[in-house]
């Protein structure tokens, strides 16, 4: 096992020849409740590089649920595809009878390369999916809009976003519906993304200027959000970005937890990707367990208090706002597991003590 991630709970090797199915489920912790995590979709170089990918996005799940306070622990599956896929359904109702089998400590959802009309299909033969009925990119696009606005207005001391530059790298659903909320805002914006004419039709639209999916990472601005893939900050790009906050969807922004060290002594605050795009999170819960609309986008707009606690703590002790919610979410999750081994630790009642109807000597 790779060294770096020693917590994994249970790693998951799925092969179904009869369909090509490679994938990996890695449940990272389930101390607070069944692994919550979506289900990607891509080619990788390696089944190892897709393990490797698994194993530290669900520990990056299980941070997300213990911070936004939810019911869940951390999970990540990933589906290895190479090119075309024959039969889509016949791969996912096979990767299905895989979740199954990890007897509900895996609640998969949507991620990257799969939609809610996959979760729905694997749903068919998994006990239990989320994300089958309803989209929750808009929401994950509200608590990263959140997080972004709660983090510019405490560093800058203003009341609005009125003339920021914000770079949204990838304008998928959440960077689309995260950019229309700042434009509206009145923020300036730089968009790029893979597909060109995507990026082009949306700064089109808002009024925006496209620049190329290369150089976004780069560009000068106020606000750089990554809403695309990992790791894209690394040991190549530190030390030339030109941005004074770092707020987006994307997980697992930084290559290397060291980096937000890097950053912070450069003067650029970097807000914990586990906190800012939790909002798709919050809203799985909500759907199970019924919530009105209005107590969700409450909870979602918290995240933007979360942000405020995470940067006011690192201001007071030195941490940077990456090792500051971090500690919060394992201090929630050390309390659950502290509480739970000294519950299973307590003797039970003696039946008979208990019952006993003897007469007490005088």
């Amino acid at each position: 096992m790779d060294a770096l991630f020693p917590g994994t709970e249970q790693l998951v090797l799925c092969h179904d020849p009869e369909v090509g199915l490679r994938a990996v489920i890695a449940i990272d912790d389930t101390t607070l409740g069944p692994g919550l995590g979506g289900v990607r979709m891509k080619a990788y170089p390696s089944e190892r590089a897709a393990a490797t990918e698994a194993r530290r996005l669900a520990a990056a799940m299980t941070l997300k649920n213990a911070a936004a306070d939810l019911p869940f622990g951390g999970a990540k599956a990933v589906i290895v595809v190479d090119g075309p896929v024959e039969d889509r359904d016949a791969l996912l109702r096979s990767f299905g009878r895989f979740v199954r089998r990890c007897g509900g400590a895996y609640l998969p959802g949507v991620d990257m390369g799969t939609s809610v009309r996959d979760l729905a299909v694997i749903g068919e033969t998994a006990d239990d999916v989320a994300c089958a009925d309803e989209d929750p990119s808009p929401w994950t696009a509200l608590g990263v809009y959140a997080a972004l606005r709660r983090a510019v207005l405490h560093g800058d001391d203003r009341t609005d976003l009125d003339g920021i530059v914000v770079a949204v790298q990838g304008v998928g659903h959440v960077g689309a519906d995260l950019a229309r909320r700042l434009a509206a805002d009145g923020a300036r914006l730089l968009l790029a993304d893979i597909d060109g004419a995507r990026a082009e039709r949306l700064a089109a639209e808002l009024g925006g200027r496209a620049v190329p999916a290369d150089a976004i990472i780069t560009a000068e601005c106020d606000v750089l959000a990554p809403c695309a893939a990992a790791r894209v900050i690394d040991v190549t790009t530190v030390d030339r970005l030109r941005c004074r906050f770092v707020v987006g969807a994307a997980n697992d922004v930084l290559a290397s937890p060291t980096l937000a060290g890097a950053l912070a002594a450069r003067g650029v605050v970097v807000v914990p990707d586990f906190l800012a795009n939790a909002g798709g999170v919050i809203h799985i819960h909500a759907l199970r367990e019924a919530w009105s609309r209005d107590a969700l986008e409450r909870a979602v707009l918290a995240i933007g208090d979360r942000v405020e606690h995470a940067l006011a703590d690192a201001a007071a002790t030195g941490r940077t706002p990456v090792e500051s919610a971090e500690r919060l979410a394992r201090e929630r999750i050390a309390a659950v597991r502290t509480a739970r081994d000294v519950t299973a630790t307590v003797p039970a009642p003696d039946p008979v003590a208990r019952t006993s109807t003897r007469p007490v000597a005088a």
